[in-house]
């Protein structure tokens, strides 16, 4: 289940990269004779209401969400890296400054932190400057739950005979932390990333939805779920639920990969 589910990731992976050669237009052209039709021969998807594809947008938009929705996490697991190895290795009033930090940022509800820091920074801004700013933020503001559990594994470590040795020849803390301790906490952080990246693809179409994401017309995921705001509409025209079918399947594929891989818990 594990490889069937990253063999489906990297597959629409591939798909939405090559986004350029398969969608069948540009997700911006628009085609004023043809708003707001039912799917048909040109248009897979049919239209929105501007005459724009949608199965060009779903591709497109695909694209900006599993693209930087993992490097997003990325920068949470680098930065929960930096200071769970920090806080774990010095001790004192390091480790007392990040436990605070991260037990105070895990106090605040995730969802409410992320629309109230996104709402005081420009809401007009173009899109390349909303999707730098909204998995910005995801990267930034999510790295508090991660840095909680490398911190247990670097205290964990901090106990092992290696790195008691490493301690009784000498060597000084920041070897031990670059060379006794990071290697061994590769299975961690690759777990935490596994669960990080699905969760910021959720928050992202969070903020889709209340339109606080990536500006139009630039697509992701999560703007084209608010065409699903009327839900009259979706009944009468479910193909406009592709977005959420497409986003439903990555996020269950993460999962079984989570679920059936053996990272270090």
């Amino acid at each position: 289940m594990r490889r069937a589910s990253i063999a489906v990731l990297g597959a629409i992976l591939i798909v939405l990269l090559c986004a350029d050669w398969i969608a069948p237009f540009p997700y911006e052209r628009q085609f004023r004779a043809d708003v707001a039709v039912p799917p048909c021969r040109p248009y897979r998807l049919g239209t929105d209401a501007l005459g724009r594809d949608r199965l060009s947008r779903l591709i497109y938009g695909g694209r900006v969400s599993m693209v930087l929705a993992p490097l997003a996490a990325l920068l949470a697991v680098a930065l929960a890296l930096l200071a769970g190895l920090t806080a774990g290795c010095l001790g004192g009033w390091w480790e007392r400054v990040v436990t605070t930090a991260t037990d105070l940022c895990l106090s605040l509800p995730w969802l409410f932190l992320l629309l109230a820091a996104r709402a005081m920074l420009p809401l007009n801004a173009g899109p390349a400057t909303s999707i730098v700013i909204t998995f910005g933020l995801l990267g930034l503001l999510g790295w508090a739950g991660p840095s909680r559990i490398l911190l247990a594994a670097v205290k964990r470590h901090q106990r092992s005979d290696f790195v008691l040795l490493a301690r009784s020849e000498g060597c000084p803390p920041w070897r031990i932390a670059l060379v006794q301790i990071l290697p061994n906490l590769r299975p961690v952080a690759a777990a935490q990333f596994w669960v990080t990246a699905p969760a910021f693809l959720l928050s992202e179409a969070n903020l889709g939805l209340l339109g606080l994401g990536v500006a139009e017309p630039a697509p992701s995921w999560g703007n084209l779920l608010r065409e699903m705001e009327n839900l009259s509409a979706v009944a009468r025209n479910p193909w406009i639920a592709a977005p959420l079918v497409a986003l439903v399947m990555v996020v269950s594929c993460f999962q079984v990969a989570i679920s059936t891989g053996d990272f270090e818990a």
